[in-house]
């Protein structure tokens, strides 16, 4: 699946296992090896994105057509559903931020149901690490900005009305949770549930072909009962692949609201 069913370094192809989430160098020996397959999806997510928006821009009128609509409802799930309606008055500045955000997450999500990829690229923790570094220095960026160095590590440690005598543990937990443990569940969530989704569509497929192209008894069963399982376990394969459509978009939303509930916290008056 995803491009690395395909033998690696004398690993074999079948049954798919461990190598199947690994990374293909597409140029072995003549370019680095972080020049793979699922660097090259994310390059063409970039453009997937650029070339959507590009597409559904063009030409807008009063009476917005198909191609206009389905943009403005793209834009305004953003827009008025995430940005503004969590950040408040301050959301224009953060908005192209977070269209990207999305867009580029979704599109890569979507990559584990393309025949060609099969293989989401967020089940690669480092890229899902990556946009939770760019999430944590965008908010905590905007805090600064807003408050000042100091004032923003008092404004973030520190909630108002807290008693002196316990500073010394709010601080430290404060800290904790909204400097290193916020990136770190915001990275683990988009990568697990995509991670996790690919591995059960390769157990689902695996399985089933196993089984349907049994030709003889396997732990007990006969073969017509294995074969049987083999279609099951197929066809269920596919509501598996359907699922993970909306658990694509419904992880790119999540994070895009937490990132803009981040940035609503970061620049908030009081914290």
């Amino acid at each position: 699946m995803g491009g690395s069913i395909l033998p690696l370094a004398g690993e074999a192809s079948w049954p798919p296992g461990q190598h199947s989430f690994d990374s293909r160098p597409l140029f072995p020996g003549v370019l680095p090896d972080w020049v793979n397959n699922h660097a090259a999806q994310a390059v063409i997510s970039v453009a997937v994105v650029l070339l959507f928006w590009l597409w559904v821009a063009r030409r807008q009128s009063v009476v917005p057509g198909k191609r206009q609509a389905l943009g403005e409802m793209l834009y305004d799930l953003i827009r008025n559903g995430i940005a503004r309606d969590i950040i408040g008055p301050e959301f224009r500045k953060y908005l192209p931020f977070l269209v990207a955000l999305f867009s580029f997450i979704w599109v890569n999500n979507l990559f584990g149901q393309f025949f060609l990829f099969m293989f989401p690229t967020m089940s690669k923790i480092g890229y899902a690490w990556a946009l939770a570094v760019l999430a944590w220095l965008v908010y905590n960026g905007a805090g600064i900005r807003k408050h000042g160095f100091f004032g923003y590590l008092k404004h973030t440690t520190l909630p108002a009305g807290v008693p002196k005598f316990l500073w010394w543990l709010i601080i430290p937990l404060e800290f904790l949770s909204n400097i290193i443990v916020r990136p770190l569940t915001l990275g683990l969530r988009l990568f697990a549930n995509l991670f996790a989704g690919h591995l059960v569509i390769v157990v689902f497929v695996v399985g089933g072909t196993i089984l349907l192209t049994s030709r003889e008894p396997l732990a007990g069963f006969a073969v017509p009962l294995l074969t049987t399982a083999g279609v099951v376990s197929l066809v269920f394969s596919f509501a598996i692949f359907a699922l993970e459509l909306l658990i694509g978009a419904i992880q790119a939303y999540i994070f895009t609201v937490l990132t803009a509930q981040y940035v609503a916290s970061a620049i908030a008056e009081d914290h």
